[in-house]
């Protein structure tokens, strides 16, 4: 299968090892600064002219008639670029978040079906071992009656972080800390906690970081349909460095919190009726990868080229990246007006929050 990446910037090298690792044929990579992409291939060790360079993803379309393309760009960008995919007849992995408005996301689920292509939103870490395995025990209704979950994202992210990519952190082209940083975590709980949501209630804020647009901290609490309820903490403003990203699940008859810096680890197992041997589980089901990326890109890949080539769905379809979307427009809705949100949101933008917290 034909492959291109979009995009050649801090993800891009999980994105290109995955694709190698799943046997893709590579046509072509680009970026509008050519650095990015021979600093990428020095990264994996890898040739500099292994594969053909493009600063123009629409020629490198046309040219090299890819079959699956994964887009890394700069979020704002996210849309456009996967809109113009899919008329070029291409399937697409849209790194995280699918788009910054649920209108752009919208588009790209109605593009998808009108063309018969495949969309996946790149939320790796449902791919992860421990999230595997946890994602087992809810759908076998181990849980029994879900009660409540809680997202926690205690990472650190300073200056230098923004100055590389000017646009990171600003309305038009990212968001803030739960947008860019947390947004994984937002999409496992959506998941776990059985997706359909009644309302939001939230407060985001800017506390420790002047030099952007967008918010630093976010706090909500989540009533989802079936009774249950959500707490999300995500913050980028952790001193010194990332601290951990956390996922409790509490039900009558369950608890699980996954742990680590990227939900890699299971750290608790209690159920009433499961007999598997807690410690064997936590040991065969943990992993421990050399940054908050972990290893799901490789398992997300494959499911891929497997819905293409069986023209199913993938775990992580273009709807699942417009819920993990919607929730985090609905925290920010929440804490602009100042009072809970109900869902579904048909309309909803970043730069419906520009000003927020201009001083």
């Amino acid at each position: 299968m034909k492959y291109a990446l979009i995009g050649c910037g801090r993800i891009s090298p999980n994105h290109l090892e995955a694709a190698i690792n799943n046997n893709l044929e590579i046509v072509g990579i680009c970026d509008i600064v050519p650095e990015h992409m021979d600093g990428l291939l020095e990264k994996l060790n890898i040739e500099k002219d292994a594969y053909k360079k493009y600063t123009n993803y629409k020629e490198m379309l046309e040219n090299e008639k890819p079959e699956l393309v994964a887009i890394a760009t700069e979020s704002g960008k996210h849309a456009q670029i996967a809109l113009d995919c899919l008329d070029a007849g291409c399937n697409v992995i849209i790194e995280k978040p699918i788009a910054l408005s649920l209108e752009d996301a919208d588009k790209i689920i109605a593009k998808a079906k009108e063309k018969y292509l495949v969309v996946c939103a790149n939320h790796q870490n449902r791919f992860n071992k421990s999230i595997q395995k946890i994602r087992q025990a809810v759908e076998n209704g181990e849980f029994g009656k879900m009660l409540y979950g809680t997202a926690h994202i205690r990472w650190n992210r300073g200056q230098d972080y923004y100055t590389q990519a000017p646009w990171r952190g600003t309305w038009a082209q990212d968001g803030g800390a739960l947008m860019n940083q947390c947004i994984h975590n937002i999409d496992l709980l959506r998941w776990m906690m059985g997706d359909e949501i009644d309302e939001v209630c939230a407060y985001t804020d800017n506390l420790n970081h002047d030099y952007i647009e967008a918010e630093d901290l976010g706090m909500a609490i989540v009533k989802f349909k079936n009774g249950s309820y959500g707490i999300i903490e995500g913050t980028t403003n952790i001193y010194p460095k990332n601290l951990e990203e956390t996922l409790y699940l509490f039900g009558q008859k369950g608890t699980v919190k996954a742990g680590g810096k990227s939900v890699n680890i299971i750290e608790e197992w209690i159920f009433a009726d499961n007999n598997e041997d807690a410690e064997e589980v936590k040991k065969n089901n943990s992993e421990m990868p050399k940054n908050v990326y972990g290893f799901g890109h490789t398992p997300l890949y494959k499911d891929v080229i497997n819905a293409i080539e069986t023209h199913t769905k993938p775990l992580i379809d273009a709807e699942a990246g417009r819920r993990a979307l919607e929730l985090v427009l609905a925290i920010y809705k929440s804490a602009a007006e100042g009072k809970p949100v109900k869902l579904p949101l048909t309309k909803c933008s970043t730069m419906d929050f520009v000003g927020r917290f201009d001083k």
